[in-house]
C-alpha cells in the first residue's frame, strides 16, 4: 500500500458519500480514481476492489456483522460502520490480505478519524469475526427463500420477491448468483475509423489482453471485443482517438434491433452519454443523420465529447426534454430509439448501489414517465419506420408491460418483437427492448 496515501481511509471516503449523501458509486470511484491515477496499479485495483464488493455485499455485511457486535450496525456512527464493513468484506473475501493487517489498519483508520475511544470496540468486532469465519451462519430458506436470498445475495427483499414474481425461483437465483460475479469490458469497434481486426492488433500491440464476445449459443458479434489487462482506460491511444466505445453488449443490441438503412433520419430521445446514437451512426456509413437528443446541457455535453471522440459527422446533439412534443420532428423519423429512464435494475453489476436507492414507488413512477415519453415520441416515427422501445432493467411492468399498453393504445403500430436480456457469465447486462413498425 501507498505510504503516503492511505488507500483503505480513500475507501471509507467512498462509502460515506455513497450511502450518507446518495451519490452514485461508479461516478465516486471514477472522480476518485482520476484524481489518485498516480498511485501504483495494485493500490487502485485494492480500492476498486474493496469500495465495490463492500457495497454489492453490504446487506450480508450488515447480516453477519450484527452477530459479532453488540451494537447494531444501524445504530453506528457512520464512519464507524462503514469502517467494519469495508474490513469484513476483507475479512470474507479478499483472501490475499491478511487478518492482521485488516484489524490494525482498521483500528488505525478509527483513531486517525478521531475515534479512538470506539478503536477497541472495533478491534474487538473484526477479532470476533475472524476467529468465527468458518462457521458464519446465514437464514435458513425454508418455504420461503425472500429473507434467505437476500442475506445470501445482498438483494433488498422486495426486489427478491418481485422477480419470484415476474421471473420465477429458479430464474430469479440465477439472476442473483450472477449479480455477485464480474462483468467483463467490453468495447464496440468504431467500424467508421478502423477494422475489427485492426484494433485488435492496436490493443494487444498495446498490452491489452483481447477475447471474443459470447453473447451465448456460441454466438458472438464480429465488431465487439472484451479487453483486460490495461492499466487505464485513458492511457490506451486507441481509446483516446476514439478507435472503439466502451458498450455493455446488451446495449449494443439495441441498435442491431433498429437495424435502420443508409440514408435514414434517426433520434435517440434519450441518448447520454451517446453509445447506441453513436452506433447507429456508424450503422449508416456515414450517409443520412442521428439526432442524439437529451434533457440537461450536462447530458449533451457528453454526447459531445463522444462525438467529437469517434469523429462522426452525420449524429448531432439537441437538447430537448422527450415528455415535450416537438412539431417540427413529427413523421419525420425513419427509426425512433426511445431507451427511456427506468429502475436499472439489469446493470447492478457495474451500478452495484441502485438497489438500495430504488424502491417500488419510483418504479411505479418511472413506468408512467416513460408511457408519457413513448406517447409524445412515437409521433415522430414515419410512415413504415420503425419504434424501438428499451430499458435497463428487469421488472416485468416497465418492460412487458409497458409495450403490451403501448401495443393496445397505438393502433398504427405493429408490434413485431420483443426481447428480454437476463445477465448471465457470459452475456451482457439484463436489458428489454420491443420493436414496433408504424403502418
Amino acid at each position: 500500500m501507498s505510504d503516503s496515501i492511505n488507500i483503505r481511509g480513500l475507501v471509507v471516503d467512498i462509502l460515506m458519500e455513497v450511502t450518507r449523501e446518495g451519490r452514485y458509486s461508479h461516478l465516486v470511484i471514477r472522480s476518485v480514481l482520476e484524481k489518485y491515477q498516480y498511485l501504483d496499479k495494485r493500490d487502485r485495483a485494492f480500492l476498486t476492489r474493496a469500495t465495490e464488493g463492500t457495497l454489492q455485499r453490504m446487506i450480508e455485511l450488515d447480516y453477519i456483522l450484527n452477530q459479532y457486535s453488540k451494537v447494531k450496525v444501524s445504530k453506528m456512527k457512520p464512519l464507524i460502520r462503514n469502517l467494519l464493513r469495508m474490513s469484513a468484506y476483507q475479512l470474507m473475501y479478499m483472501d490475499g490480505v491478511p487478518s492482521s493487517a485488516v484489524c490494525n489498519e482498521a483500528v488505525k483508520l478509527a483513531k486517525k478519524r478521531g475515534f479512538g475511544s470506539l478503536s477497541g470496540f472495533v478491534n474487538g468486532v473484526l477479532r470476533n469475526l475472524e476467529r468465527n469465519l468458518s462457521t458464519l451462519t446465514y437464514p435458513e430458506e425454508g418455504d420461503s427463500p425472500t429473507e434467505a436470498w437476500s442475506v445470501r445475495y445482498s438483494m433488498p427483499e422486495w426486489i427478491v420477491s418481485q422477480w419470484i414474481r415476474d421471473y420465477g425461483r429458479e430464474k430469479t437465483k440465477d439472476l442473483l448468483e450472477a449479480f455477485l460475479t464480474e462483468a467483463p469490458l467490453t468495447i464496440r469497434t468504431n467500424t467508421a475509423r478502423i477494422s475489427p481486426e485492426m484494433l485488435k492488433k492496436r490493443l494487444q500491440d498495446e498490452g491489452v489482453i483481447v477475447g471474443t464476445l459470447d453473447v451465448g449459443d456460441g454466438q458472438g458479434i464480429p465488431y465487439a471485443w472484451t479487453i483486460e489487462g490495461y492499466d487505464y482506460l485513458n492511457g490506451l491511444s486507441s481509446f483516446r482517438e476514439g478507435l472503439f466505445y466502451v458498450q455493455d453488449v446488451s446495449s449494443m443490441m439495441v441498435a442491431e434491433w433498429a437495424s435502420p438503412k443508409e440514408g435514414s433520419f434517426c433520434i435517440d430521445v434519450c441518448a447520454a452519454p451517446g453509445g447506441k446514437s453513436i452506433h447507429l451512426a456508424e450503422m449508416l456509413k456515414g450517409t443520412g443523420m442521428v439526432e442524439a437528443r437529451d434533457l440537461t446541457e450536462y447530458k449533451i455535453g457528453l454526447i459531445q465529447e463522444n462525438i467529437r471522440r469517434h469523429g462522426l459527422t452525420n449524429i448531432r446533439a439537441i437538447q430537448q426534454d422527450a415528455t415535450m412534443l416537438d412539431e417540427g420532428a413529427i413523421e419525420k423519423a425513419n427509426v425512433v430509439l426511445a431507451d427511456l429512464p427506468c429502475s436499472g435494475l439489469g446493470i447492478l453489476r457495474k451500478k452495484t448501489d441502485i438497489k438500495y436507492k430504488m424502491t417500488e414507488e419510483i418504479q411505479r413512477e418511472l413506468e408512467a414517465l416513460q408511457r408519457r415519453i413513448l406517447d409524445t415520441v412515437c409521433t415522430y416515427v414515419k410512415p413504415g419506420g420503425v419504434l424501438i422501445y428499451s430499458t435497463c432493467t428487469l421488472n416485468y411492468r416497465e418492460n412487458e408491460g409497458n409495450a403490451r399498453w403501448f401495443a393496445q393504445k397505438h393502433q398504427e403500430f405493429i408490434y413485431q418483437e420483443s426481447r428480454q436480456i437476463f445477465p448471465g457469465k457470459q452475456v451482457g447486462d439484463g436489458f428489454y427492448a420491443a420493436r414496433f413498425l408504424r403502418k
